[in-house]
């Protein structure tokens, strides 16, 4: 059997052509193209020396490796945007967290896990001090925490509170935010030399 097209396959508007959206390659119908990719001559035509340019068949036959590999040039095209937290689809907004030994609550609505991913350099900057475990605890819990720090006179009059601190969190009664997690944060977040003592108030 002969596999070349006929004219009438080649027009596609005949009795023996591909229906509307798909292209004829040896004489057989594909799927529509991808996007960017031509119904009947492969755009791999170029890339040819100028004698083949005109071949009907070998445009055809292109075809068939151009519906493949581009879907593939365009993901490898688009690969800075799936290391941007704010274009990068969910799952691997979560795979990034996770390069940055985040972790990242998959009850969290999708833009605070952008958020908290995206603030990764600015929480490793600070990390260690009272602003940083601030912006820490206020991206992961949502709430803004209270912590409270002994003043020079205190630790004048009381040598052992020298190096602690208190954090105070308020949640409502209802609240789905595990106090195990805070205290996670808490001690990672924390300089390593100090103590803290966690204040959950529902309210």
């Amino acid at each position: 059997m002969a596999m070349t097209p006929t004219s009438q396959d080649v027009g596609g508007n005949g009795a023996g052509g591909a229906p509307p959206g798909r292209a004829l390659v040896f004489g057989a119908a594909f799927e529509e193209a991808p996007p960017g990719v031509p119904a009947h001559r492969s755009n791999y035509l170029e890339y040819l020396p100028g004698i083949y340019h005109d071949s009907d068949f070998l445009g055809r036959f292109l075809l068939i490796f151009e519906h493949i590999l581009s879907p593939i040039d365009r993901t490898i095209e688009n690969i800075p945007d799936y290391f941007d937290p704010e274009l990068a689809p969910p799952d691997v907004v979560t795979w990034l967290g996770s390069w940055l030994g985040l972790v990242l609550d998959a009850r969290w609505p999708d833009e605070r896990r952008r958020d908290v991913v995206k603030a990764a350099p600015e929480l490793f900057r600070w990390r260690g001090t009272r602003r940083g475990l601030s912006h820490f605890l206020r991206l992961y819990t949502g709430i803004e925490p209270e912590i409270i720090e002994p003043t020079l006179r205190d630790v004048a009059n009381d040598r052992t509170r020298a190096y602690r601190f208190t954090v105070r969190i308020r949640v409502g009664r209802r609240s789905p935010l595990s106090r195990q997690l805070v205290e996670t944060i808490i001690e990672t977040e924390k300089p390593a030399f100090a103590a803290c003592s966690l204040e959950w108030i529902e309210r």
